[in-house]
């Protein structure tokens, strides 16, 4: 079956679920609790809160607020799998879902991820096919993948039905990050049971030293972009580009750290409109001056 068929197909099994049940190609229901991949099938936009603290308590917070993921870094921090292990299952019942960037796309990081609980595994700086290809096998039990059954608390989170619908929940990001993984982003787009192709903004700058907007810049941004619509997967960027560049779908929100640095300045301004206003200094024009 042509690849786009078949995920147009799948994207119109997840928008018919209203349930969270998908029907197997054998007959046999699979429970689908990965809302994120509900919503990205349905049509809708689906944005992350990054974690990258230990703190059990932050973790519930975020994943309570409104967000539709958790990304975990793993990769730019210092936590361990029996931290995540211990947020995730803090707050299992959140609505958001359990995304963890890996360190790296071995087999033991990606086991660990998924062995704890991610339904999403976000796989960084990926500049070779075989590396997103070893990566999706990883994830995956058999007949699709290698994935092993040992401990974990996955079945304790999703059920005992886990094992039959881990390979229809699970999902794969492929992180584009340099000119190397542009010039592979079709390849990589068209590795089976990659689910969504992000595009590294800021490392793409960094690699290639050009700004955004840059026309050079674009044309790389562009080349990766209609490589992963023409293979049919979500399309991934920071939040700053959801109401710039209306192709995109998944979407990576500014750390907790960030979030909270922005919603004290939130509560402080709305309790002293002269909140960061030099003293004697009238916040508009025409107005008292501050005291």
């Amino acid at each position: 079956m042509n690849r786009s068929i078949a995920r147009s197909l799948l994207a119109s099994l997840f928008a018919a679920a209203a349930l969270g049940v998908g029907s197997l190609a054998h007959g046999q229901d699979v429970e689908i609790f990965n809302t994120v991949k509900l919503k990205l099938a349905a049509g809708q936009k689906v944005v992350g809160v990054t974690i990258a603290t230990p703190d059990p308590d932050i973790y519930c917070a975020a994943a309570n607020a409104g967000f539709d993921f958790v990304w975990i870094e793993m990769q730019h921090s210092p936590l361990t799998f029996a931290e995540t292990a211990r947020m995730i299952w803090a707050c299992k019942d959140a609505p958001a879902i359990p995304f963890i960037r890996v360190p790296s796309a071995t087999e033991g990081d990606i086991q660990k991820a998924t062995d704890v609980g991610a339904l999403g595994v976000i796989v960084p700086m990926v500049d070779s096919v075989e590396e997103i290809q070893r990566a999706v096998r990883f994830a995956h039990y058999p007949p699709l993948g290698t994935r092993s059954q040992g401990g974990g608390q996955y079945r304790d989170l999703y059920g005992p039905s886990y094992r039959q619908a881990a390979n229809d929940n699970v999902m794969i990001v492929a992180m584009v990050e340099n000119p190397v993984g542009v010039e592979l982003a079709e390849d990589i787009a068209n590795v089976e049971g990659v689910d969504v192709v992000f595009v590294a903004s800021s490392d793409l700058g960094s690699f290639t030293g050009l700004p955004q907007g840059n026309p050079e810049y674009e044309a790389l941004v562009d080349r990766t972009k209609n490589a992963t619509l023409s293979a049919g997967l979500g399309l991934g960027g920071p939040l700053a580009w959801m109401n710039t560049r209306p192709e995109y779908n998944f979407f990576q929100a500014p750390t907790t750290t960030t979030l909270v640095r922005a919603g004290a300045e939130v509560v402080l301004r709305s309790a002293d409109p002269c909140f960061g206003v030099p003293s004697g200094v009238a916040p508009v024009e025409g107005e008292d001056p501050c005291p």
